[in-house]
């Protein structure tokens, strides 16, 4: 049977709704970005991205309804961002989600922004599971085994900041504005790596983590050389972004080599080995070739979402809810927003564990 689902997207700067169907057809896919709203600061104000979210979720939804000529008879479920996220956006995604599912009398369900990503490839492509997942984004960076809908197991992550976070700082050390990873792509094309020296965290240890910190603050230590010197010049940010670049992949690479062999221990007999690299830093084009590289040394199958599927969007959020609820899944009206919510709720937090949760 086909369904078709409304689904909503507000975890952190993107308001989006999108319409999807049980065959991967989208119907429809809206998303407004708030760059202009936060680029003054340098970086997402929640308060500011929660009211964005408020003045503009509404009239999102009706174009999507429009776009697609679905009307709400032909929905089957509303489908929302439940976390993890700024928890202000994840509100308005939730009550307003709620809401139109008590009005239309339709089922309600909850997605984890993580899960979304982690089966964003399953809309575009066949990919059969178990396939290992490299989560790669502005709040993660994660390695998980995903072996059916809800059952993921995770083989490392970072252990103070995600790779995405490192890009948007090292945009921002560097004057190159929002949004922080296409900006350092862009001027790693016009420089050359090498001429600077940065760290490769945690490359060549044991495990599969990650870390990104100590990158950041060397990058920091360069600039301030060069601003003694009378720097930076348009070369020298360049050759800085070219730098930083490389190291991050030689730090993906390198830790994703070691999850690879972890995957195939744990699935021996199986013939089909597939590599997904998700989230908005998947975008950047140098990564992905180094990942497919690396895959095809590894007799992997490389898959990555198209580029607009990578960054925030409610697609992936409605093809999770499907993929959901084709297992009889859906929540109470008193689901509550999660600011935190791991995939693998099993694994030991490596760091930000409070009140709230695990941070990853």
């Amino acid at each position: 049977m086909r369904r078709i689902v409304l689904g909503i997207e507000t975890s952190c700067d993107e308001t989006a709704a999108a319409i999807v169907s049980s065959d991967k057809e989208i119907l429809a896919n809206e998303i407004l970005s708030q760059f202009e709203d936060h680029a003054a600061y340098g970086g997402v104000v929640p308060e500011i991205a929660a009211r964005s979210h408020v003045e503009h979720l509404d009239h999102l939804i009706r174009k999507a309804l429009a776009a697609s000529g679905i009307d709400w008879p032909r929905i089957d479920a509303i489908v929302a961002t439940g976390g993890p996220g700024l928890i202000g956006g994840l509100l308005v995604g939730v009550v307003t989600a709620k809401a139109l599912a008590f009005a239309k009398d339709k089922p309600f369900l909850a997605i984890n922004h993580l899960e979304g990503h982690a089966l964003s490839p399953r809309l575009v492509e066949e990919v059969d599971f178990p396939y290992l997942l490299l989560l790669v984004s502005g709040g993660h960076c994660q390695l998980i085994q995903v072996e059916g809908v809800g059952a993921y197991k995770r083989l490392g992550t970072t252990i103070d900041d995600a790779v995405g976070e490192a890009f948007d700082k090292t945009a921002k050390l560097l004057g190159l504005g929002m949004p922080g990873g296409p900006k350092v792509e862009a001027m790693a094309r016009k420089g050359r790596a090498g001429r600077f020296s940065l760290p490769r965290p945690l490359a060549g240890t044991p495990g599969c983590d990650f870390s990104f910190s100590g990158l950041k603050t060397a990058l920091w230590r360069q600039l301030e050389k060069l601003s003694q010197q009378g720097g930076p010049d348009d070369e020298d940010i360049a050759d800085l972004c070219a730098e930083f670049q490389a190291a991050v992949s030689d730090c993906l690479v390198d830790r994703t080599g070691r999850a690879l062999t972890q995957f195939t221990a744990s699935f021996p007999d199986h013939m089909d080995n597939t590599l997904v690299v998700a989230g908005g830093v998947a975008s950047n084009m140098t990564l992905r070739q180094n990942l497919k590289d690396l895959s095809a040394a590894e007799g992997f199958h490389f898959v990555a979402p198209p580029g607009w599927l990578c960054t925030d969007n409610a697609a992936m959020i409605a093809w999770a809810g499907l993929e959901r609820l084709a297992q009889g899944a859906q929540h109470a009206p008193d689901f509550e927003a999660r600011s935190r919510w791991p995939l693998d709720t099993t694994s030991k937090p490596q760091i930000g564990y409070g009140k709230r949760g695990a941070k990853v």
